[in-house]
């Protein structure tokens, strides 16, 4: 009888239950509210949909030295995170995301790239508020990025600068990328007139394919030389949007665009979620990146928009542009993009703004690359 409770005792020490924290109890909660927004609201369910499961993964409470946590080497969890520590995963995406964007709305109008810039000022905003609240400058820089919007980067980029805050900065990065509707709208409005809100872009020029063929090559090079340390992002990206534009690697593209973007999003995804194990993720450091990720957010968002009303000075009457396509500067494509398009619509339903708002959304993406490349440079 003795020998039965014994086996039942050392049963229930390996269970869960025995095991569970309320800080595990606080990550799972938190992954289920992902999940639940992500199917509710639909927002960036691609996305949260993974990193909420994952974060119920990797908080299920276990006895140590198991081998199947995602930190315990030789796991299969551990195996599949090497994607995300060693920066396999971003460049793929960025793969993925070069085959499935048309540049023309950027090339047809070259100075929106502008807007793109002056988007990344919320990168090096945060970077300083970050070394500011007591964080190593290569910390600092992995903060920052947050404030392109662009998970895949954050990821690419804290991996190299600060391996022990990547969980918290990805999940922040990607919580606010499924957030642009909400946050950026309240800042459109408040910083435009009515006046400006209603301001109609002439229609693009006509891009011909021969301009689409060479724009990822030149773009690669001049970014490339001026950046070298983005080379595996810029890379990826201007070789995706070649492989989409040559007319003859369809099927190279279609992969690129469809099948291998959300194996590689899944995979990220979910990983990412289950390296947020309470005893790493529940810290002060965490609470801070989160109030700086949304302080970042809201820089980049509020230069954007300021950007296009001090550009619209020095324009002239019907080459104005729409301050409601300032926000799409941020790297979220196309979401900030589909914003500026519904808040214009709200003033005037006929004054469609996507066309024109992909243009710095573009350059918003290689923006953020180059800029996540000059902080690897410096700080790695």
């Amino acid at each position: 009888m003795e020998q039965i409770l014994d086996s039942l005792r050392q049963f229930w020490e390996f269970t869960g239950f025995y095991n569970c924290s309320w800080q595990n109890l606080v990550m799972i909660a938190i992954g289920i509210a992902f999940i639940t927004v992500a199917i509710l609201k639909e927002w960036e369910p691609l996305l949260l949909v993974p990193i909420g499961f994952g974060m119920i993964i990797g908080n299920i409470p276990m006895f140590p030295g198991l081998n199947i946590g995602i930190y315990e080497d030789g796991s299969v969890l551990n195996t599949l995170y090497q994607g995300v520590r060693q920066g396999w995963y971003p460049p793929l995406i960025f793969l993925g995301i070069g085959a499935m964007t048309d540049f023309s709305a950027l090339i047809s109008q070259p100075r929106l790239i502008l807007i793109g810039a002056a988007a990344q000022t919320g990168i090096f905003g945060a970077y300083l508020l970050s070394l500011a609240l007591g964080f190593a400058p290569n910390e600092a820089g992995a903060i920052g990025i947050i404030g392109g919007a662009d998970g895949p980067t954050a990821i690419f980029l804290s991996s190299k600068l600060a391996p022990d805050l990547m969980g918290a900065i990805a999940v922040s990065a990607y919580s606010y990328m499924a957030l642009v509707p909400v946050i950026q709208r309240p800042i459109m409005i408040a910083l435009t007139t009515k006046k400006e809100r209603l301001i109609r872009m002439p229609k693009p020029r006509q891009v011909s394919q021969k301009e689409k063929i060479i724009f990822p090559i030149v773009g690669f090079l001049i970014t490339a030389f001026i950046v070298p340390s983005g080379l595996p992002l810029l890379g990826m990206l201007f070789f995706g949007n070649l492989l989409k534009e040559s007319g003859v690697t369809k099927r190279l593209a279609n992969t690129a665009s469809n099948a291998l973007i959300d194996i590689v999003t899944t995979m990220i995804g979910l990983t990412v979620g289950c390296s947020t194990q309470a005893d790493k993720f529940l810290t002060g450091n965490s609470l801070k990146i989160f109030v700086l990720g949304l302080v970042s957010f809201v820089i980049a968002t509020t230069c954007g928009v300021l950007f296009v009303k001090l550009f619209n000075l020095f324009l002239k009457e019907g080459r104005k542009i729409n301050p409601l396509i300032g926000n799409s500067g941020v790297s979220a494509v196309p979401d900030s993009a589909r914003v500026s398009e519904n808040v214009g619509k709200e003033f005037d339903p006929n004054n469609h703004l996507l066309m024109h708002a992909m243009g710095p959304n573009v350059a918003g993406v290689i923006g953020s690359a180059v800029a996540a490349g000059i902080l690897l440079g410096f700080l790695g």
